[in-house]
């Protein structure tokens, strides 16, 4: 059966109110065929967020209504694996206490995580540029070097090839990024490293596990260079504590936390819309309740480039992460949102100064 994962708002939320809430799941989960495995409790959040197999979402929602009386917020698939790899278990944590009344483990393990997104130049834009020897050697180094001081400082590694890193803390999250910083300091320029921080919570309405604090940290991490790490204004305050010390680092830098809402919105409205070819600065306008004016001033403050200029260059690099799977130029063309194949091989062309059919040959 499918795995879900599924999120419940509840103000003034405890741990015993949540183990009481597992235990009725485990009363009825039979009579919908589903399997109520395990929980997360956020106390300070007001958020509880159950794992479970079943049949279908609505066999779960059933199951939680007739259990609870509410149904979840948010229920989302999860691929078992990554749900592991995020937050550590599939199965109810070692430490808990035992309720003297009523028998039940109570535990407070939140599920908000710190993610370290670090991203590089597509493989075929390095080997044209150095050569395919250079190109495995830096490559082979930086997966090293990321998966090695991801361990090293207490992170889970989700992804390999676009690395993505979960951690408990900030203070680890941090560390790991800027010891990954110094010790790339030569081949990270090479390879365009670029890293940045971010953290939420696992479900939202994004059909993702993490996928509204992937998107986000993905979309900040363009702002930075190879010798800076981007972290967004949360992840700022949760480190307030050293703050003096962190603006001092040169190796860090901060988005405003003016910025903050319209740098979401903006992160959400391109990752929603640029495989659409029709999607027009109008439409911008009206999804993000802003003026033209408006979105083209905080486009060039946060991002030096204009609204159109930033989602052509949204789409070149999702073109580039196309590639990887499809050598099809009139197909990877269409699904990364441009009106025809020439206008994507002009564009393509003047942006990496390499026609695809010539990247794709190399």
């Amino acid at each position: 059966m499918p795995f879900y994962m599924d999120l419940h708002v509840v103000p003034g939320l405890t741990p015993e109110m949540v183990a009481q809430g597992h235990a009725a799941d485990l009363k009825v989960q039979d009579e919908f065929n589903c399997k109520c495995i395990t929980y997360w409790v956020d106390v300070e959040r007001g958020r509880a967020f159950c794992l479970a197999e079943a049949p279908t979402k609505e066999d779960l929602r059933k199951t939680h209504l007739k259990a609870l009386g509410v149904a979840p917020i948010e229920i989302i698939e999860v691929d078992d694996k990554v749900v592991n790899m995020f937050l550590g278990r599939l199965k109810d944590p070692e430490t808990y206490l035992i309720d003297g009344l009523t028998g039940l483990k109570i535990f407070n393990d939140p599920a908000f995580r710190i993610v370290l997104v670090c991203t590089r130049e597509n493989t075929k834009l390095l080997e044209y540029k150095y050569g395919e020897s250079n190109t495995k050697r830096w490559l082979k180094d930086y997966k090293t070097c990321v998966s090695d001081l991801a361990k090293t400082h207490g992170g889970r590694e989700i992804r390999s090839e676009e690395f993505v890193l979960s951690f408990r803390t900030v203070f680890k999250a941090v560390e790991c990024a800027l010891a990954i910083q110094k010790q790339l300091q030569d081949s990270g320029k090479k390879i365009g490293l670029q890293m940045s921080l971010h953290g939420g919570l696992p479900v939202t309405k994004n059909k993702q596990i993490f996928g509204d604090v992937i998107n986000y940290a993905k979309f900040i991490c363009k702002f930075s260079n190879s010798a800076q790490i981007v972290i967004s204004p949360m992840i700022r305050e949760m480190y307030k504590r050293e703050y003096e010390k962190l603006l001092a680092n040169e190796g860090i830098t901060c988005i405003n936390t003016s910025e903050d809402l319209f740098t979401e919105m903006l992160a959400q409205t391109l990752h929603n819309n640029w495989q659409n070819p029709e999607f027009k600065i109008e439409d911008f306008s009206r999804q993000m309740s802003m003026s033209k004016s408006e979105l083209y001033r905080k486009s060039v403050s946060l991002t030096g480039m204009s609204l159109n200029a930033l989602l052509k260059e949204f789409r070149l690099q999702k073109a580039l992460e196309l590639f990887d799977s499809n050598n099809n130029i009139s197909e990877t063309a269409f699904d990364s949102g441009f009106s025809s194949p020439s206008y994507f091989t002009k564009c393509f062309q003047k942006r990496f100064g390499i026609q695809p059919k010539e990247l794709l040959k190399n």
